[in-house]
């Protein structure tokens, strides 16, 4: 059975549960997880949240997938290999986690369609509501404007 065949439908009227904002369920949600792709992950150069929030994750024993929006000759971060994007990435991943700015995220939802995530987690200070609406209504889980390191931090991990 296809990721598409299994996907609720837009008229799907449940999709509002998939938007997780109590602690309760975001624990839940970083409980199932175990590899996470990272659209927008930058190089350890860079210094930034987008390199150092994924480090802590791999360090805590969550599976990094880097998947860089820039940097086009860097094919390892963080000791993992590097892909373009979401869709190339061989078996299943369990969270996308984003750093991109909210105007570029609807550029990426075919992407991350494609991909078929159990969950997106956009970063501290981005959200997109239409762009978390339609992840939601394809089955994903969504979480907005939070630090993934934050939570783990939060729960002891």
């Amino acid at each position: 059975m296809t990721a598409a065949a299994i996907r609720p439908s837009p008229q799907d009227p449940d999709w509002r549960s998939r938007l997780l904002e109590t602690p309760a369920a975001i624990a839940a949600l970083l409980g199932r997880v175990k590899r996470i792709a990272v659209l927008g992950i930058k190089t350890p150069e860079s210094m930034q949240p987008a390199f150092y929030v994924p480090k802590y994750a791999q360090r805590a024993g969550y599976e990094i997938v880097p998947v860089p929006v820039y940097y086009p000759e860097v094919t390892e971060i963080l000791g993992e290999r590097v892909y373009r994007r979401l869709a190339d990435v061989p078996g299943p991943i369990d969270l996308v986690n984003v750093f991109r700015r909210p105007k570029d995220l609807p550029a990426h939802v075919d992407d991350i369609l494609a991909a078929g995530p159990h969950a997106v987690w956009l970063q501290s200070g981005i959200y997109h509501d239409e762009v978390a609406e339609q992840l939601a209504r394809a089955g994903i889980a969504v979480v907005q404007d939070r630090c993934l390191m934050v939570e783990l931090r939060g729960m002891g991990i």
